[in-house]
């Protein structure tokens, strides 16, 4: 069995805390009670502090720790809740957290951070050159003080080697079943989703390419592209025809466009065409050939291989999957 550590501190998210530690404590056990199998618990979560000390979450709820952190000597896997006060001030009232996260980390615990979290685990330094993600509304701030990672602002969830980040308030619920499916398989992961009537089609990472933040810009004429591409994403579209369209050069248009989204136009193109082929794939019977020509490809090979960049999966495998 697996143990599991969430970080209790001040002014955290309440639902980021127990929320993740129901979901994960109930794997293997709620589905099995419902259908009168042998209960199989994955995971022992406590909820530690770092003088044992009930959290003061955000909306005044209090929730009671289990330990005190530096009482635990070994963790599986420990998880930072959101932070939902100040992050700056969360920094540096809990900088003694920093040395036991490093030496557990160093000791072969994996790490999962949720949303604004994700300030804390960086602050280790132990996110520097790695993948991670945040709230979309706290991307600029962490950019300017985490250059040294590799900020996914378009993904809901990110994993890179022990560490994962995901990018929402309530996006424990996506990461809780993602580290279930990773530890547990699909079968344990997809039976926690039902007993608790959660939609799993939203939360294999195989799913994460949509864009939650990509339109929390100023910038007008970008904003009107995108809804544009939104509708018309399976024209035979050319960044010169695009760019005539905007009446910018393609350098222009190329440069906006990321400036203003953080990814490139070409990128943002593909992925919608696979987010609609995803949804073509588990909700239609229809051959990958005509979900191919749908999206806006000729070519079936090479739509194939794109899918599977953006997915890590084929498309046949992905409509098994999730279909």
């Amino acid at each position: 069995m697996r143990h599991v550590t969430v970080l209790g501190f001040d002014y955290a998210f309440a639902s980021a805390i127990t929320g993740a530690a129901d979901l994960l404590s109930t794997a293997g056990v709620t589905w099995n009670y419902i259908h009168g199998q042998a209960l199989e618990s994955q995971f022992t979560v406590e909820v530690a502090t770092l003088k044992g000390t009930p959290v003061k979450c955000a909306n005044n709820i209090e929730i009671k720790a289990h330990r005190a952190l530096f009482d635990i000597e070994h963790t599986d896997l420990i998880l930072i809740p959101t932070i939902a006060g100040d992050i700056q001030q969360t920094l540096e009232r809990n900088g003694e957290l920093m040395p036991w996260i490093i030496k557990q980390a160093e000791l072969g615990a994996d790490i999962a951070s949720n949303c604004t979290g994700a300030f804390l685990l960086a602050e280790t330094g132990l996110l520097d050159n790695r993948l991670a993600t945040t709230h979309w509304g706290f991307i600029d701030e962490f950019r300017a003080r985490y250059p040294k990672v590799n900020l996914q602002a378009d993904q809901l969830i990110t994993s890179d080697g022990p560490y994962f980040c995901s990018g929402g308030g309530m996006a424990w619920l996506d990461m809780a079943l993602f580290l279930i499916e990773r530890y547990c398989g699909y079968d344990v992961a997809i039976a926690s989703a039902r007993s608790n009537v959660i939609d799993i089609t939203k939360t294999s990472g195989s799913t994460y390419s949509s864009i939650p933040g990509r339109r929390y810009h100023q910038d007008s004429a970008i904003l009107s592209l995108q809804d544009w591409l939104d509708q018309n994403y399976r024209q035979d579209i050319s960044v010169a025809s695009l760019a005539g369209k905007m009446a910018m050069t393609e350098r222009t248009l190329i440069r906006r466009f990321k400036q203003a989204t953080g990814d490139s136009l070409i990128h943002y193109l593909q992925s919608l065409r696979v987010d609609a082929a995803k949804k073509l794939l588990k909700r239609e019977h229809m051959t990958v050939e005509s979900i191919t020509h749908e999206v806006g490809y000729k070519d079936v090979s090479s739509f194939i291989r794109l899918f599977k960049k953006h997915t890590g999966v084929s498309p046949s495998a992905y409509r098994a999957r999730f279909s």
